[in-house]
C-alpha cells in the first residue's frame, strides 16, 4: 500500500467522522456537477431543441446562467473527464484519448491517471468537503493508480471501466474499492430488471440526504444518452411516429431530465437549495447515431459531432445555478472549457488549484463581475486521422490528417463570429492569422509517452 493511498484512506475516515462539525464553520456552498454523456449542444430545449422535452434542465437555465461558448475537455469521454478533473487541456493532460496510441484494442479509456495527479476531489477535501461520484469514472479501474478512492473520492458507485459502461443493464455495478454489486435479472441486454441510470440517480439522492448537514461535492457523470439505445419505457414518446431509436433517445434524455428535477426538488425539501451551486453539462458533442443528429438537430447550428474537433464535437451545453449569487436568466458568452472548472471550484472553496494547470477561474463571470479571458483554448485528438484545434477570440483553427503529416498538415481557419457553422475556410484570406494559430498549436502540444501522432 503506497503512502498516498494510505493518506487518502485516513482522510476519508476523518471526513466521515468529523464532516458535520467542520461544515458548521464552513461558509462554502455545496457543489453538484452533473454531466451527461454524448449530449449535443442542441439536445436541450434551452439550446433550441424542439422535439425532446427537457423542462427541468431548462428551468435550471431560467434560474441560473446559460453559457453559449463553453467547451468540453475533449471530443470523446476519457480525455474530456481527465481535463475536467485535473485542470489540463489535451496538450498537457495525462489521458488524451480513449485509446493509447499503438494499443487500439486495449484500455478504451482505462489508461489510469497517476496516483500523484491532483484532482478536484483532493482540493475540495482539504476544505472539509465530503466527496462522491455516481456514474462513469473512466480514469482507471478499481485496482489501478487512477481508482476513485486514490484521488479523494469518499463514495463511488457506478462504472469504473468505460467499456463496462456500454450497457444500461450490466451484470454488476461497482462501489468503493471495486466492490461488485450484482444487478439481479440483468444480462447486459435490453429488458433487464435494473436500469443502471435509475440506480445512479437514487445513489445521488441518498448522498444528498446523508450529507445535508455537511458541505459536499457530488459529481454525477450520468451515462445518458451514450449508446446503446436502451430505456425501460418510451414515456411521452410512445405514440410518436418516429423510428424506434429516435423515440428511445428522446426518452433517455427526458428520463435524465426528470432525475435532474428530482435532485433540485430534494435540495429545496431539505432546505439547502440556497447554499448549493449546481452545474449541468455534457462531456462532448452529440454521438449522432441512429439518425439522431439530423432528426433532432443534436448539434444545433454547429458543424460536426463527437470525435470531430469542429464546434459540434467540443462545444457543449453548460448551465450554472446558485441562488443569490448567479443572476437568474443570465446568458454568458465567456469562452471557457472543462479545465477551468478546477480553479473555479478552488476559488469558490477558498483554496488554490495546483500551479501547473491550464484553466482560469470563471467565478467572476458567475457573479456578474469582470472576467479575465483566455488567450486561447486548445484540443488534440488521436483517433481517426489525428487532429488539432485551437480557438483564439473569434478565430478557430483546425488541422486534420496529423497521423500522416504532423508538421506539414494545412490549417483550416474559421471566423466563428461570422461563421458559427465553420462552413467557410478563410485560411488563404488571412494567412498571417492562420500561421499565428498554427504556432500556438505546435507550442501547446507537449510530449507524451502514451499519445503521439504517428508521423512524429
Amino acid at each position: 500500500m503506497s503512502v498516498r493511498y494510505f493518506f487518502n484512506l485516513v482522510v476519508i475516515c476523518l471526513t466521515t467522522l468529523y464532516g458535520r462539525s467542520e461544515a458548521a464553520e464552513n461558509p462554502q456552498p455545496n457543489i453538484i456537477f452533473i454531466m451527461a454523456d454524448d449530449l449535443g449542444y442542441g439536445d436541450l430545449g434551452c439550446y433550441g431543441q424542439e422535439r425532446i422535452k427537457t423542462p427541468r434542465i431548462d428551468q435550471l437555465a431560467k434560474e441560473g446562467m446559460r453559457f453559449t461558448d463553453f467547451y468540453a475537455g475533449a471530443t470523446v469521454c476519457a480525455p474530456s473527464r481527465c481535463s475536467l478533473l485535473t485542470g489540463k487541456h489535451n496538450g498537457n493532460a495525462y489521458v488524451r484519448g480513449n485509446y493509447e496510441v499503438g494499443h487500439w484494442d486495449s484500455y478504451l479509456g482505462q489508461l489510469p491517471i497517476p496516483e500523484d495527479e491532483t484532482t478536484i476531489f483532493e482540493i475540495l477535501k482539504r476544505q472539509g468537503y465530503a466527496t462522491s461520484v455516481y456514474g462513469k469514472w473512466a480514469m482507471g479501474r478499481a485496482e489501478s493508480s487512477g481508482a476513485p478512492d486514490r484521488h479523494g473520492v469518499d463514495d463511488f458507485f457506478g462504472y469504473n471501466c468505460q467499456r463496462h459502461a456500454h450497457s444500461y443493464y450490466p451484470y454488476y455495478l461497482e462501489g468503493n474499492f471495486g466492490q461488485k454489486f450484482w444487478q439481479q435479472g440483468n444480462t447486459r441486454q435490453p429488458g433487464g430488471k435494473t436500469y443502471s441510470h435509475d440506480v445512479l440517480a437514487e445513489k445521488a439522492l441518498d448522498f444528498i440526504k446523508a450529507n445535508k448537514d455537511t458541505t459536499f461535492f457530488m459529481y454525477v457523470p450520468f451515462t445518458i444518452p451514450h449508446g446503446p439505445f436502451e430505456v425501460p419505457d418510451l414515456g411521452i414518446y410512445e405514440n410518436e411516429n418516429w423510428d424506434e431509436k429516435l423515440k428511445t433517445q428522446a426518452a433517455m434524455i427526458s428520463r435524465m431530465d426528470k432525475d435532474v428535477g428530482r435532485i433540485m426538488d430534494l435540495l429545496k425539501e431539505l432546505g439547502i437549495d440556497d447554499n448549493t451551486l449546481v452545474f449541468f453539462t455534457s462531456d462532448n458533442g452529440a454521438h449522432g447515431s441512429g439518425g439522431t443528429l439530423e432528426f433532432f438537430k443534436a448539434s444545433g447550428p454547429l458543424r460536426g459531432k463527437k470525435r470531430d474537433l469542429y464546434e459540434g464535437g467540443i462545444r457543449t451545453p453548460m448551465i450554472a445555478r446558485w441562488p443569490g449569487k448567479i443572476k437568474p436568466g443570465s446568458v454568458s458568452h465567456f469562452v471557457g472549457a472543462f479545465w477551468d472548472v478546477m480553479p473555479t471550484l478552488a476559488e469558490i472553496s477558498d483554496t488554490k488549484a495546483p500551479g501547473e494547470i491550464d484553466g482560469i477561474s470563471f467565478l467572476p463571470e458567475l457573479l456578474g463581475k469582470a472576467q479575465p479571458a483566455h488567450h486561447y483554448l486548445y484540443w488534440e485528438f488521436y483517433e481517426m486521422d489525428g487532429r488539432q484545434a485551437l480557438r483564439k477570440g473569434k478565430w478557430k483553427a483546425v488541422r486534420l490528417n496529423l497521423h500522416k503529416n504532423f508538421h506539414g498538415s494545412p490549417v483550416e481557419l474559421y471566423n466563428l463570429e461570422e461563421d458559427i457553422a465553420e462552413s467557410n475556410n478563410v485560411a488563404e484570406k488571412y494567412p498571417e492569422i492562420a500561421q499565428d494559430l498554427l504556432g500556438l498549436m505546435q507550442a501547446c502540444h507537449s510530449p507524451s509517452d502514451h499519445f503521439k501522432f504517428k508521423s512524429q
